[in-house]
């Protein structure tokens, strides 16, 4: 009988032994997790620097030992486009997503003292990259985004480490339906023909931009448009935006010149493009195969602001063909 109770007291005792062990273990190894956890979520900086006298507002997360990747940002929004994905690119990379002049956060100034078209635009992303001493990128391009970035790319181009392209043009044949008005503004620069245009920054038109070809409308939060709506509300912006749909007409000649980049220098290149995009359509996504060897295209089934559908899967897309670049 004692020797019954015996066994069964160590038993217990071992029960309690091997217990604490995998408690302590498993204590151990949330430690662990909870410590790789810290080490790769990296928060979002909101910061300010002048560049040629203007405040310019960018968001940066990450650490700067890590390679840079530069959010260009697209009409009529801001870095706040990249919100999301900002986290998501920081648990290996260093990422920066400025404000264009008249756009977000970023200074204002008046049009009488600042010229806005897409070469100045590029000359103060330019000072940014500089001022910020990064020396080595890859860009992210959408919309408004490709021409600025561009002409960034072909002044510097032993500085782009990737080139990273979501509904951002540099073909003619990614012009077509949605850019007849604006064709017919080059054309003929009247108030007339500008006025229709203003309908894009309207409440409606700016919620069209964000919705039209998406899956799901309710994954699209209407704090997107609302948010747009009061940067565009500011004095002068109306007419700030249709000098940069007037001045569009001057990316259209350098569309040689940027293909001719590609083929000389053969940036490694990932397309994510929203495919239902009826502004910069995927008949501008295809051509770029004519001129990239190292290129991986995807086409998701959303529209215009991809990310705002489609943000993770990209994330995924880029994360991974960076690394298979060998960029990390």
């Amino acid at each position: 009988m004692k020797t019954k109770v015996l066994k069964s007291v160590l038993a217990l005792a071992l029960l309690a032994i091997v217990s604490f062990g995998v408690l302590a273990f498993n204590k151990h190894k949330e430690t662990e997790i909870s410590k790789a956890t810290k080490e790769v979520i990296h928060p979002t900086l909101h910061k300010n620097v002048t560049i040629n006298g203007l405040n310019i507002f960018y968001r940066e997360a990450g650490t700067i030992d890590k390679p840079t990747i530069i959010l260009l940002h697209g009409y009529p929004t801001s870095s706040h486009m990249f919100r999301n994905l900002i986290t998501d690119l920081s648990v290996q990379y260093h990422v920066l997503a400025p404000d264009y002049p008249g756009f977000g956060r970023s200074d204002q100034p008046l049009i009488k003292d600042f010229d806005y078209t897409f070469d100045n635009m590029s000359k103060i992303i330019s000072g940014f990259i500089n001022e910020l001493n990064v020396e080595k990128y890859s860009l992210y391009l959408m919309d408004y985004g490709a021409p600025v970035g561009f002409r960034i790319a072909t002044k510097y181009p032993n500085r782009i480490e990737s080139l990273i392209i979501q509904n951002g043009n540099a073909y003619e044949e990614g012009l077509l339906d949605f850019w007849k008005p604006i064709k017919k503004y080059w054309n003929d620069y009247t108030i007339e023909n500008g006025k229709p245009l203003e309908k894009f920054h309207s409440i409606d038109g700016l919620k069209w931009q964000y919705t039209h070809g998406v899956q799901d409308i309710s994954k699209i939060s209407p704090d997107n448009w609302n948010i747009d709506l009061q940067h565009l509300k500011r004095l002068e912006n109306n007419d700030i935006q249709l000098a940069l749909f007037y001045d569009y007409r001057t990316n259209v000649p350098l569309y040689p010149e940027w293909q001719q980049y590609f083929k000389d220098y053969q940036p490694p290149t990932l397309i994510v493009w929203g495919k239902n995009d009826y502004i910069f359509p995927a008949e501008g996504a295809y051509p770029y195969k004519r001129d990239l060897k190292n290129l991986e295209t995807h086409l998701l089934d959303t529209g215009h602001f991809a990310l705002e559908e489609k943000g993770t899967e990209i994330a995924n897309y880029i994360l991974n063909f960076l690394n298979k670049n060998n960029i990390k």
